[in-house]
């Protein structure tokens, strides 16, 4: 993503515990890339509605793609998105209820979004969003089909108006409560692969592909 910062606008000033907001785009970036939900959400003239979505970042361009049966893909063209990215690294555990807490990282990004019309860019798009799922999928499989292509809405938007808001560390307790005979600490989550399971018809002779094997977040 070009340049350092994302000069925060109006929209994405984080206002409530304003010190873990960061607007760095290589931290923005670097969550996006990490994530692999997003939710969207869309105002619509019979309320508000937010769907999670998968999603892909090139430079800083966010696409995100569905079935032209999605409201937020039919509707998403030139309208404007809130799209939330959240990756929770642990569970804070205090010594009183009121103080428990999470460790994440967030990303809000909000702007217009404008449909990929043009069959080529819109392939190209849905190569980035399968290799932000699976990186070296696009290269262990067949190409679109282009009826595949025409099938698929794909939305655009621009990654300038964002933020990132990061809580890490340990509890922050009442001066009083450090004495209490309580267990306090962190619970680390993350997210990781278990053994692959390979389709039941799946042709003899097929092994695993290191693109699977070696898959990590």
């Amino acid at each position: 993503m070009a340049g350092k910062d994302n000069a925060p606008s109006e929209r994405t000033t984080v206002r409530r515990m304003a010190v873990r907001g960061e607007y760095e785009k290589s931290t923005v970036a670097e969550i996006l890339d990490e994530g692999l939900i997003a939710h969207v959400g869309l105002s619509t003239s019979s309320g508000p509605i937010v769907v999670p979505m998968l999603y892909g970042r090139e430079g800083d361009i966010l696409y995100l793609h569905g079935s032209p049966a999605s409201r937020i893909l039919r509707e998403g063209g030139n309208a404007e998105l809130c799209v939330t990215v959240t990756l929770l690294d642990g569970i804070v555990v205090a010594r009183s209820l009121m103080h428990h807490s999470m460790n994440y990282r967030s990303v809000v990004v909000i702007g217009e979004a404008h449909s990929v019309d043009d069959l080529d860019e819109r392939a190209r798009s849905l190569d980035v969003i399968s290799e932000h799922v699976i990186p070296g999928r696009v290269a262990g499989t067949r190409p679109h089909h282009e009826r595949e292509v025409k099938s698929t809405l794909v939305l655009s938007m621009s990654i300038n108006e964002a933020s990132a808001k990061i809580r890490t560390g340990p509890p922050i307790d009442d001066e009083e409560d450090y004495e209490l005979d309580t267990w306090a600490g962190v619970l680390p989550l993350s997210v990781s692969a278990g053994t692959p399971i390979a389709d039941p018809r799946l042709a003899e002779g097929i092994g695993i592909p290191e693109h699977i094997s070696q898959w990590s977040r």
